[in-house]
């Protein structure tokens, strides 16, 4: 007992400093690191967001209970949630909100019945991914928000459509932007919007994992729209 006494009088100011810091990541911003390249080509795998955790609502620190909401996630946002099966922390799409119905046909996403509009723009681009630089089939989405890139990798396209989905008030349907590849809505259902943990706003930056983890260049404070 004397000896944590001993080290909470030596270290409290940087106990204080670690507690604080935590706490601030976990219900005011925080920086999240992008695993794999279901965002392609949005986000590549190696890439750190700063995440907006105040974009939605203030949360009870480390936990998911609400103290106060004041703004709901809209079509195009790209936000962080914790997986309904097992809690991991996820980042995608969102796509559709409560009271939308979302179907896709060709590739194309439908909500309520109208095609988003896309243009094809690079039908051949060099992409990095975990098991290598693959060759997207990039579109790009018009959105009222902003556009976005979207990709398609041909050569592993098996999901190039699903019947309409009613969106329950409450929840979002998200999915990633590299829609061959992505664990999305499609496959774990909808997301509670109260699972939302914050509101991914930019690449801070980016280290290359095929590369010794060295930074990318020209991958600095990138916008997630266009």
């Amino acid at each position: 007992m004397n000896h944590l006494k001993t080290l909470w009088r030596q270290q409290r100011g940087f106990m204080l400093f670690v507690g604080l810091m935590l706490v601030f990541r976990s219900a005011v911003a925080d920086w999240n690191y992008v695993p794999s390249s279901s965002m392609n080509p949005t986000l590549w795998a190696g890439d750190r967001v700063v995440v907006n955790k105040l974009a939605y609502s203030l949360r009870v620190p480390f936990t998911l209970y609400q103290l106060a909401r004041w703004a709901e996630p809209q079509p195009g946002d790209v936000v962080t949630f914790d997986a309904p099966a097992d809690g991991t922390n996820l980042i995608k799409r969102v796509v559709a909100v409560g009271g939308d119905t979302v179907s896709m046909h060709d590739n194309v996403l439908h909500v309520n019945g109208q095609a988003v509009a896309r243009t094809l723009i690079d039908p051949a681009r060099p992409v990095p991914t975990e098991i290598g630089v693959l060759q997207e089939q990039v579109w790009r989405e018009h959105r009222a928000a902003g556009d976005i890139e979207v990709a398609q990798l041909p050569g592993y396209n098996r999901y190039t459509g699903f019947a309409p989905m009613h969106v329950p008030k409450g929840y979002v349907m998200v999915m990633g932007d590299s829609r061959d590849n992505s664990n999305d809505s499609r496959f774990i259902g909808f997301i509670d919007q109260n699972r939302i943990t914050g509101q991914a706003m930019r690449v801070v930056m980016s280290h290359d994992p095929q590369g010794l983890y060295l930074p990318r260049q020209g991958r600095w404070w990138l916008p997630l729209h266009l």
